[in-house]
């Protein structure tokens, strides 16, 4: 998710890892006075999609602060395994800004939604929010997914962000930084997915490109 631009070292250093990240660009070298971002087109949703319906015990609860939303729209398709995979994703991706929001690499939400080089990623990159000081504010929309399935127990999901109504803010102060960006809010995603034991869908892999001509459409 771009909206959270990072500055310039810290983003070079998500982007090591990330490649360009689960949750934003750690490919960007902006300053942190860059937007986040979230706007677009579409029936907005405002609540995350519900979990999957498996049978999955202990699920982490994750709530967003009041000042944060996530807007999952046209987010089910009426199959069931697709919705299923749908809403882990939605809850993937609810748990990353969990993640960053609380500055925390160990939030239990990591690890129940990601795997593999996913999961190294994505700690990377609350990792690098926590080392620029930097948390956020506003609202990020995702929409346009696309579902492929493959076989009982992968996926791909492929989907579009709007970061335009996000913003930077510093952790100590809490001073919300507005001014406007001069990169692209629009992000495009390709996930792949793995379902667990547990029924979970987990992202196994996530690579993004800002500016995707496909989502600024």
């Amino acid at each position: 998710m771009k909206r959270r631009t990072l500055p310039a070292a810290a983003a070079l250093a998500a982007t090591a890892a990330l490649l360009l990240t689960a949750c934003g660009g750690g490919d960007d070298k902006s300053s942190n006075n860059d937007k986040i971002a979230g706007a677009g087109t579409g029936s907005p949703t405002a609540a995350s999609p519900s979990a999957s319906a498996s049978s999955a015990a202990n699920r982490p609860k994750i709530e967003l602060p009041s000042d944060v939303t996530d807007k999952y729209e046209n987010w089910k398709t009426g199959d069931a395994t697709e919705d299923a995979v749908l809403a882990d994703t939605a809850q993937r991706i609810d748990a990353t800004n969990d993640a960053i929001l609380r500055g925390d690499t160990s939030a239990p939400g990591l690890s129940f939604y990601y795997r593999d080089k996913a999961l190294t990623d994505a700690v990377a990159w609350v990792q690098a929010y926590v080392k620029a000081n930097l948390s956020f504010t506003g609202t990020t929309r995702y929409y346009a997914p696309k579902v492929t399935l493959s076989g009982k127990s992968t996926a791909s999901v492929v989907y579009c962000s709007d970061e335009s109504k996000g913003f930077n803010k510093n952790r100590k102060t809490n001073k919300v930084d507005r001014t406007p960006s001069k990169e692209s809010p629009y992000v495009l995603y390709n996930t792949r997915l793995e379902k667990n034991k547990q029924g979970v869908w987990q992202t196994s892999n996530l690579v993004s490109k800002r500016g995707d001509k496909t989502c600024a459409g």
